[in-house]
């Protein structure tokens, strides 16, 4: 058996023993009475990461790669990257939105305009995103030419 193969083995084995001890402490410390609602949450965050961004992802970095093969690799990793956290945030940031739509009862529980926020997060990370492709096709290195043959 490799390093790898152990190492493998073991985080994984670390892994589901987090999972386990996470529904043991679940179990504790949770009234039965809420367990439908963690497991709608839990049905909507499936969704939303394998229905949605998994999806968004892969099909803007497919359609990157079909639209030119002049495309650096570098640049797709970038873009990637950013468009899963600005999804992974938005999937943060929507719920407060809504819920501070619907009101609390409490109104120092969601202070922040958090709409406005995001859309600020969106700038930010629109322009870290621009940076970085810049800096990147700045300072990468030529591929090299295959040689040619005969």
């Amino acid at each position: 058996m490799t390093a790898v193969t152990r190492w493998r083995y073991a985080l994984v084995t670390f892994g589901i023993a987090l999972l386990g001890l996470g529904g043991v402490v679940l179990l504790i410390q949770v009234a039965p009475a809420r367990y439908i609602g963690i497991a709608i949450w839990f049905l909507g965050a499936l969704i939303i990461h394998d229905g949605i961004i998994a999806f968004v992802v892969f099909g803007i970095g497919l359609l990157m790669r079909r639209a030119s093969k002049k495309i650096p690799f570098g640049v797709l990793v970038i873009v990637q990257a950013a468009l899963v956290l600005g999804a992974l945030m938005t999937a943060i940031v929507v719920p407060e939105i809504l819920k501070k739509n619907i009101g609390t009862a409490n109104p120092t529980i969601l202070p922040l305009e958090y709409g406005p926020n995001l859309a600020i997060f969106y700038g930010v990370l629109a322009v870290v995103t621009a940076a970085a492709i810049a800096l990147y096709l700045r300072f990468r290195r030529p591929e090299p030419v295959p040689a040619r043959v005969g």
